[in-house]
């Protein structure tokens, strides 16, 4: 309301249609991006956490950029740069008990098995405890 009254209806209208579509295509970008990253990086054996973390920001970006106002704009474009998303996520990791770690070599494929071995639980049934006298 504030902003309406400084600059006109129709200009903060226009503006808000803008910044719908440059946050959205920038959105609809990075994330595609993030996505084809995490999927190299998951082929590769190695998870994809900081695609994840990445992904999640830019989700909340665009949820913040749908949302009228510039308060939220402002912030749904801090989101969508990569250097804000690493200080947040090393600010998170100073601040909370979340370990981020990218290890190599954790996915397996389920076809093979591991010396042959199968793990199982078992249990014996009697089958006469279980008849009627």
């Amino acid at each position: 309301a504030f902003m309406g009254g400084q600059i006109g209806a129709f200009k903060t209208l226009l503006l808000c249609f803008i910044t719908a579509i440059i946050g959205g295509s920038l959105v609809k970008w990075q994330g595609l991006n993030t996505l084809m990253k995490a999927q190299t990086n998951f082929k590769g054996g190695k998870l994809p956490v900081n695609e994840v973390f990445d992904g999640f920001c830019i989700v909340i970006a665009g949820a913040t950029l749908i949302t009228p106002g510039f308060l939220t704009d402002f912030i749904g474009f801090l989101l969508l740069l990569p250097l804000f998303r690493l200080i947040l996520k090393e600010f998170m990791l100073k601040k909370t008990n979340f370990e981020f770690h990218s290890t190599e070599n954790t996915h397996h494929n389920r076809n093979t098995s591991l010396d042959g071995v199968i793990e199982g639980e078992y249990e014996e049934v009697d089958n006469n405890s279980d008849k009627l006298k």
